[in-house]
């Protein structure tokens, strides 16, 4: 039974009750299952006010506090993401997972140094890679939750059943439904130091303004997706085609203010890069490389969800 520092419903000491120390891998769970690191927040903190809301006794009662903390998250992850899609039929412009806050800067062929987390929220693994999040938008809530448990997190399918609702056979299915996705979406991998190389060569063509270097380093059918969310400047649909990008950035950086500078950033543990303007960040740039065209540019200027990048 699990032993806590705190009596009645006091506020919890995170140093000293265990209880405290399972939010990490609790924001871990629901990072991953809602691709928003503030719905995450929200979603282990209301766990936690749940779980200290009952009683002493209620609490003893639990064999595996760990375990009840991981269902009630993930259930609550479940009923937001039944939700999500409702609310961004509304959303202006695209939606992209919200992109880890990381200051690393990165060096050809290795990611620079230690992982920056400043509230050492989330652990960096491709679960997290931009490309991986995105895939999992276009799977039903219960395939994400029972793939993430699953696949990611270890969980038997005995414990997703008591989650999502269904039987373990099921769920199985739910996972091995959401796996084809993951398979049929990502390319063969390319090497961590090859990845930085095509990203640094855009950053150099995209300043130097020199469209034939863009277009070499763009896959012919590769597509540029921007979320502003109505709060920021940015395109609205979708931008298809290596040649219709790179004309697109050249406009870019011929607009760009004198006060910003880009810099190399890891974004979802990935090679990326970051717009600053006096100070703060105000554009995250995610890329999918495959083998040595870059596909896909996610561009996040959302100002609520790059919070975390110009704060901590």
């Amino acid at each position: 039974m699990t032993t806590r520092s705190m009596t009645g419903h006091d506020r919890p000491d995170p140093g000293q009750d265990p209880i405290m120390s399972e939010r990490r891998q609790l924001i871990n769970i629901a990072y991953r299952l809602l691709g928003s690191l503030a719905e995450a927040e929200d979603a282990v903190q209301e766990t936690y006010a749940r779980w200290y809301a009952m009683s002493t006794q209620e609490q003893d009662a639990i064999e595996l506090p760990g375990a009840w903390l991981t269902t009630v998250t993930s259930r609550i992850c479940l009923n937001v993401l039944g939700s999500a899609r409702a609310r961004r039929e509304t959303y202006v412009g695209e939606w992209i997972p919200e992109p880890l806050p990381e200051r690393t800067e990165w060096s050809t062929g290795q990611l620079g140094g230690t992982t920056v987390d400043p509230a050492d929220r989330v652990t960096l693994d491709e679960s997290v890679n931009l490309a991986f999040l995105v895939v999992l938008e276009s799977m039903t809530p219960a395939e994400r939750v029972a793939f993430i448990l699953h696949d990611v997190f270890c969980h038997s399918f005995a414990e997703v059943a008591g989650i999502v609702g269904r039987t373990p056979a099921a769920c199985r299915q739910l996972a091995a439904s959401a796996r084809r996705r993951i398979r049929a979406s990502q390319p063969s991998a390319t090497p961590a130091a090859q990845r930085a190389d095509i990203v640094r060569d855009f950053k150099q063509a995209w300043e130097a303004k020199d469209i034939d270097a863009l277009i070499g380093l763009l896959d012919p059918d590769a597509t540029a997706i921007a979320d502003g969310g109505g709060l920021a400047t940015t395109f609205l649909h979708p931008i298809e085609g290596g040649e219709q990008i790179a004309h697109a950035w050249i406009e870019i950086a011929r607009r760009r203010p004198g006060n910003m500078t880009f810099l190399e950033r890891t974004v979802n543990g990935h090679p990326g890069l970051t717009a600053q303007q006096d100070g703060l960040t105000v554009t995250v740039f995610a890329f999918d490389v495959a083998g040595d065209r870059i596909r896909r540019i996610w561009v996040v200027r959302n100002p609520e969800k790059l919070r975390h990048w110009t704060t901590g």
